[in-house]
Parts: C-alpha cells; sequence; structure tokens
C-alpha cells in the first residue's frame, strides 16, 4: 500500500524513521544541483595530470565557500573531507552536540539543531546569494544523508570522497560518481 499525505500520493521519506539526526555521528552527504546542471565549473587536470580539481564558476566559489562557514552559523557540526563536483557536492558532517541527552527519532515538521536544519541553511545561503546576484542556480529539492556507522565505512566514503574529481574526469558525468555504496 502507497503511503499518502492529505489524501494525495507522496514519496516516501528518504531519512531513517527511528533515527535522531540531530545526534552525535557522522553523516555522508550528497547535494545535487536541479536536473543536475553543471552550476559549479568544470573539472580540470593540471598540466602535468597529477592533481585533478573543479575549475570553479562564481556560484562555486559561494557554494564551496558556504560549506566551509557551516560550523559558524552551526557549532554542533564539525566538517571532514568534502569536494565540489560541476553539479553536486559530496561531504562528511560530524554533530557534536555535547549538550544533547535525549533521543528525538526523526519527525515530520520544523527542526532545529540537527542535519535537516543545516543543510537546509547551506542550500538557502547558496541560493540566496545565487538570486540576490542574478545568477541562474537551483538545487534538487532534496539531499542524500547515510548515517556513517563504522570505521571501514567512513574510511571507504573519505576515499570516495577524495577520488571523485579523478573518477568524474576519467569516466564522465556518470551516475555511479554519485554515490559509493
Amino acid at each position: 500500500m502507497e503511503e499518502k499525505f492529505n489524501n494525495k500520493f507522496r514519496i516516501p521519506a528518504t531519512r531513517l524513521s527511528n533515527w535522531d539526526y540531530g545526534s552525535n555521528g557522522l553523516y555522508y552527504i550528497t547535494i545535487c544541483t536541479k536536473q543536475r546542471l553543471h552550476y559549479f565549473g568544470d573539472i580540470v587536470a593540471s598540466i602535468d595530470e597529477n592533481q585533478v580539481s573543479l575549475n570553479k564558476t562564481t556560484i562555486g566559489e559561494i557554494a564551496y565557500n558556504n560549506w566551509i562557514e557551516i560550523p559558524n552559523h552551526h557549532p554542533f557540526i564539525d566538517l571532514d573531507e568534502f569536494v565540489l563536483m560541476p553539479n553536486h557536492l559530496h561531504g562528511i558532517i560530524f554533530i557534536n552536540r555535547s549538550d544533547k541527552i535525549d533521543w528525538q527519532p526523526n519527525k515530520f515538521g520544523a527542526q532545529s539543531k540537527n542535519l535537516a536544519s543545516a543543510m537546509r541553511g547551506y542550500k538557502a545561503s547558496v541560493k540566496t546569494y545565487a538570486t540576490t546576484n542574478e545568477i541562474e542556480f537551483s538545487w534538487q529539492p532534496r539531499y542524500f544523508d547515510r548515517v556513517i556507522r563504522n570505521e571501514k565505512e567512513y574510511q571507504n566514503v573519505k576515499e570516495y570522497i577524495f577520488k571523485n574529481p579523478e573518477n568524474w574526469l576519467a569516466n564522465g558525468d556518470n551516475e555511479d560518481n554519485y554515490f559509493p555504496m
């Protein structure tokens, strides 16, 4: 039976229903641009081809810098490995709330001091800059997240993020380049 909301079909939630997304933990995040358009720049190799990186556009610079700024707006978040690609971003976020003592399973509605509030703020900051400066740009409506459950998974995700530009250059814009699992 398909889930309905207000007697309309809806897309099922992608979040774990029994997980507290404000709890301490590591989260692997992927955020894509609308229709996976290449707003952020192009992947290029250095002259000696030893380094592959993103040649950022203006909105790519803003997306990169605003990601780095997340802990200034959400002090319970520490950033780990991340990479900005032409049409998506991969990152590892560590939620570190020493004051967190109760478990609040994922719920529908207003959220604060959790992963959803941080991602909403990040996406809004980039979109606001684009709108204010008349730069064509849109995010896809959702983002992908995965709770990193152990050291092996953490190391696999870090390596995947680190190698993403190199894989893009070798394989192009391939959907296999979005999610390591």
